[in-house]
């Protein structure tokens, strides 16, 4: 039998040992210096590993370094940025578990609280500009981007929602119509239900309704597929490998997600404005006089500022879905709590942001 590669070196000082591997820390090297680690470990209290000659290190050697830093809180320094990515997650554990469980007061609730929004916001904004010079680089070489994910995510965000999204927004229009064409009749003027109908429509319901479904069957999705694979350690896996999760998982879906949002938004104004004629052609009025009233009340700016808004939901709806699902920790119910954080998170940022599209166009008179 081959005897195990030595890859532990044992150094002795008076301020405490330290422990200096080298080669490759798999299980064949792991079994030979595991005893010895731990005895050396355990013979003194301060102790530091040097991890600095590693060249390789699989779930053997990350667990030898993990059970040094529980046993004697040993100082691990000089681990290569691909190791140290696979080891975060395991002293992260360690540095929770090692925190006080004493109730916290509510200053520091409230500053843990600001503190993760604005670690999450950065978060968001880094993972968005990942995906801006990706797509740069996609427009310069094609044939970086996964084009079939892409068109696969695009066929289920897209093609697959139109029945949801096209019932959704039909009797939006319908109950709109059926809504305030009484209260409008009282004053003579129930033709302009038509004008309500489609100014609503076309700038806000129509864009709001179509993020809120694929925040609810995309976004989701999207954090349920990526945070699975988190859970099954699939992304450390493409990270081992060389590739970089953002532009192999990442990229194709907010592509697909920001291109794909303006063309259900389309849908959904059509359908909606569509609801709220039938409506109203029941109530009597020919369709001719439905159209010149339709026509004379919108105009192409009213239907730009919905696209437009569709555009920046898609991109918000997929980026918030990829991003919980990479935030993704372990347990049984991580997927889960992605799942959902990426549905409540979106529907807030489409809310919010919104709101802010509605004080710029009112600014520049849009």
């Amino acid at each position: 039998m081959a005897q195990a590669p030595n890859v532990l070196e044992i150094v002795k000082a008076s301020g405490g040992s330290r422990l200096k591997f080298a080669g490759r820390l798999d299980a064949e090297g792991v079994a030979g210096a595991w005893a010895q680690a731990l005895g050396a470990a355990s013979e003194t209290p301060r102790i530091r590993v040097d991890a600095s000659e590693v060249e390789y290190c699989d779930g053997s050697g990350l667990a030898l370094l993990w059970e040094l830093q529980r046993r004697s809180g040993a100082e691990i320094s000089g681990l290569k940025p691909e190791i140290a990515k696979l080891f975060e997650p395991f002293a992260e554990a360690e540095r929770q578990e090692g925190e006080p469980k004493g109730k916290k007061s509510a200053v520091v609730s409230i500053g843990k609280v600001a503190v993760d929004l604005v670690r999450d916001l950065y978060e968001q904004v880094s993972l968005l500009g990942q995906v801006a010079v990706i797509s740069l680089r996609v427009a310069v070489r094609p044939g970086e981007l996964r084009w079939r994910d892409f068109w696969i995510t695009y066929e289920r965000a897209g093609v697959q929602a139109l029945v949801v999204v096209g019932l959704i927004s039909f009797l939006t229009g319908l109950i709109m119509a059926f809504q305030a064409a009484p209260a409008l009749r009282q004053f003579g003027v129930d033709i302009f239900v038509v004008n309500l109908v489609a100014l609503a429509m076309l700038r806000e319901l129509g864009p709001i309704m179509t993020a809120i479904v694929l925040a609810g069957r995309s976004g989701s999705a999207f954090a349920a597929e990526i945070g699975t694979m988190k859970v099954n350690e699939e992304i450390n896996a493409l990270t081992t490998f060389g590739l970089d999760p953002v532009r192999f998982l990442v990229a194709p879906r907010v592509l697909a997600g920001i291109l794909v949002t303006p063309v259900l938004t389309i849908y959904s104004d059509l359908l909606g404005v569509g609801g709220g004629l039938v409506m109203m052609l029941g109530r009597g009025y020919p369709i001719v006089t439905l159209w010149r009233q339709l026509t004379a009340s919108v105009g192409i700016n009213d239907v730009l500022a919905g696209i437009i808004k569709a555009f920046v939901f898609g991109g918000l709806v997929a980026g918030i879905g990829c991003l919980r699902g990479l935030q993704t920790k372990s347990g049984p119910s991580a997927v889960g709590i992605s799942t959902t954080r990426s549905v409540v998170t979106s529907i807030f940022l489409i809310v919010v942001v919104d709101a802010i599209f509605a004080v710029v166009y009112y600014a520049i008179d849009f």
